[in-house]
This record gives structure tokens, sequence and C-alpha cells, in this order.
């Protein structure tokens, strides 16, 4: 008997509760963070146990993730770094720097709508845009 992982099963779960943010903001992603640190109030740390490695063209690929949790609540933030090396975790947002995804805890439209008008203002952003589910074709890019 041959087991066969279903990727379509796991992708799909991992993003049940989730919202995600793309941004363009062309800097360096402790920098990027360090904005978002002093501005909002978040405390986002790089997490090397889940950072992302892609191989492509017998090269490996590592994508660093910085990770925040939201004391009481069950809303984890994730900031994938986008680019690495010439190659991009989500080749087709090759426009995009940075992903937040926010997991978990449900985030209401008038939040959102803050958080972005929030990141808006950082100097080097050029742009933030919310994406959908049906937007990202390589989603199992993003689970770890």
């Amino acid at each position: 008997m041959k087991l066969i992982l279903d990727h379509n099963a796991m992708t799909d779960g991992f993003f049940e509760d989730t919202r995600l943010l793309g941004i363009m903001a062309p800097m360096k992603d402790y920098t990027f963070c360090w904005h978002l640190n002093d501005l909002m109030g978040v405390d986002f740390r790089i997490n090397n146990e889940i950072e992302i490695q892609l191989k492509r063209k017998d090269r490996n690929y590592f994508f660093t993730v910085f990770e925040y949790q939201q004391p009481h609540t069950a809303l984890t933030h994730y900031l994938y770094n986008n680019q690495f090396d010439g190659e991009y975790l989500l080749p087709e947002f090759r426009h995009l720097d940075f992903l937040w995804l926010f997991k978990g805890d449900a985030i209401e439209d008038d939040e959102m709508s803050h958080i972005i008008s929030n990141i808006r203002g950082i100097r080097g952003v050029q742009l933030v845009v919310e994406l959908t589910n049906e937007q990202i074709r390589n989603k199992e890019h993003l689970v770890f």
C-alpha cells in the first residue's frame, strides 16, 4: 500500500482563519520589521525554525520568516521575505517584497484597513494590498 500526502488538504487547512497582505517595500527585512515594531507596537522576531527552504535549479533558497504572537489572543503574525538571491517565494508576486500572514483569530475589515493604513505610512512602502487565496498559485510555499 502506498500512502500519498494530500498537499491540497494540508494547504487548505493551513490557510483556514488567515488573511494575507502583500507589501512592496524595497528595504532589508530587518529594517522593515523594525519600522513595523516601532510604529505598530508589535514585536516581530526572526524564527529560524520556520525558515522556508525551496530548491530550484539545483540550488537551495532560504526565505526568512519573522513571527509575532499577539498577547492574550490566538492570533499569530508571520512576515515572509518574498525574495532571496533572485528567486521568489511566490513567483506570481515578483513585485512584492514581503508577505504578512495573519493566522488564528479573525481580523475584522476595519482593523485590517487600519493596519494597511499604518503600513502605508512607513517611509519606503510603495504598495500594500490584501491577497485572496484564489490569487495565490503557490500557497504551499507559505506552509511550514
